[in-house]
């Protein structure tokens, strides 16, 4: 299988290095992704994520989950979450770190069982591909939500990778297609991946939210244009 993410986890896991991922977008060449990233301890997460955990309750499935940071954080809280993740390799790994819970499976295919929060975080709206993927992923989302549920999703605004030194930018912000639509090739070894994945400004995302039954609130801002937001069905 064609998995740079679970090829990587797997490597470091099981020999405490790995190569770097090598990332390529539509905006960007060359960017080097760290895989000791995806296995960071409580004290070493960003700002927003730690807000994220603390805001979690009740029932939590941990979406796009990777090497199960966040969910071993959650269970050392004593709080009942379950991961998924599409990646076999990185199923596995988590398997063999101690998460109890973990679903081999795609979000968009996941039907079963309802939760009280639905945590997508290293740029969780990433996972929407599209602003109209993005809505298409809150209808289901919504769907597998306790009554009185939350969302808490995270994303990062990208303008300032367009914007000159006068404060002009060098592509059209406005033009039809959003600006955070990314193409993406993730390579590691001999596997290769592309894919859309989307950053999201805030009044963006919040819009999206109103447009399919949810309110949505800013909980916590980064120190680099990221944030974290609390979406809520209305």
């Amino acid at each position: 299988m064609n998995d740079p993410f679970g090829a990587a986890i797997h490597d470091y896991f099981h020999h405490k290095s790995a190569p770097d991922l090598m990332v390529n977008t539509n905006y960007t060449e060359d960017e080097n992704v760290p895989v000791s990233w995806f296995f960071r301890k409580q004290n070493e997460m960003p700002v927003i994520e730690k807000a994220a955990l603390d805001l979690c309750r009740g029932k939590v499935l941990d979406i796009g989950a990777a090497a199960g940071c966040h969910s071993l954080e959650l269970q050392a809280r004593k709080i009942d979450v379950t991961a998924i993740e599409r990646s076999m390799l990185a199923v596995q790994v988590m398997r063999q770190r101690g998460v109890n819970k973990v679903i081999h499976n795609d979000i968009f295919l996941h039907t079963k069982d309802k939760y009280d929060t639905l945590l997508l975080l290293m740029n969780g709206a990433g996972i929407g591909g599209t602003v109209s993927g993005l809505k298409m992923l809150f209808k289901h989302l919504k769907s597998l939500l306790n009554e009185k549920g939350q969302i808490l999703i995270d994303s990062s605004d990208i303008k300032y990778l367009f914007e000159e030194n006068d404060g002009s930018f060098w592509i059209d912000l406005n033009n039809t297609n959003y600006y955070g639509e990314m193409q993406y090739e993730v390579s590691y070894k001999k596997h290769n991946s592309k894919f859309d994945w989307l950053f999201i400004d805030f009044d963006k995302l919040k819009e999206v939210a109103i447009a399919t039954g949810f309110s949505c609130r800013m909980v916590k801002q980064g120190p680099h244009f990221d944030y974290l937001a609390q979406l809520q069905p209305i």
